[in-house]
C-alpha cells in the first residue's frame, strides 16, 4: 500500500492501476516459477526412474555421479519451492496491503528494490543486518 524512494523518501499510496500492475507481475513471475518447479519435478522423477533401471554393474564413481545428480536436482527444486514461495506470499502482502513495507522496520522498501526484487519482504538496511546476524 505505501512506496517510497528510500527511509528519507516521500511515502505515496499506490493506485489502483500500480497495484494491478504490480499484481500482473507478481503472478506472472510465480507462474514462471510454478512452469520451472514443475519441470524440475518432473526432470528428477525421471532421473530415479532410470537410476532403479541402471543402477546394477555401478562402481564408486557412478554411484558418486548419480549421487551429485540427484543432490543438483534437489537443491534446485528446493531453490525454485523458495522462489515461489516468496512470490505467493508477496500476492498475499498485496492482498492485505502490507506490499512495500520492510517486515522488520515497517518502513518503505525503496522503490528500486521492489523493481528488481518484487518478493522482498525486507529494506536492505534489514536484510543487511540479518545476513550479518547468520554467518
Amino acid at each position: 500500500m505505501v512506496a517510497g524512494k528510500g527511509a528519507a523518501g516521500a511515502v505515496k499510496t499506490r493506485s489502483t492501476e500500480e497495484v494491478e500492475q504490480i499484481r500482473v507481475i507478481l503472478r506472472g513471475r510465480f507462474d514462471e516459477l510454478n512452469a520451472e518447479y514443475e519441470e524440475a519435478v518432473a526432470q528428477n522423477q525421471r532421473l530415479r526412474l532410470v537410476e532403479i533401471g541402471d543402477a546394477a554393474g555401478d562402481d564408486q564413481a557412478d554411484s558418486g555421479s548419480k549421487t551429485a545428480e540427484r543432490d543438483a536436482a534437489t537443491s534446485l527444486i528446493r531453490t525454485l519451492l523458495d522462489r515461489r514461495t516468496q512470490a505467493e506470499h508477496a500476492m498475499q502482502r498485496l492482498d492485505d496491503g502490507t506490499y512495500g513495507n520492510c517486515e522488520g522496520c515497517s518502513n518503505p522498501i525503496p522503490v528500486e528494490r521492489l523493481e528488481v526484487f518484487p518478493s522482498a519482504t525486507s529494506c536492505v538496511n534489514c536484510k543487511s543486518v540479518r545476513e550479518r546476524r547468520a554467518s
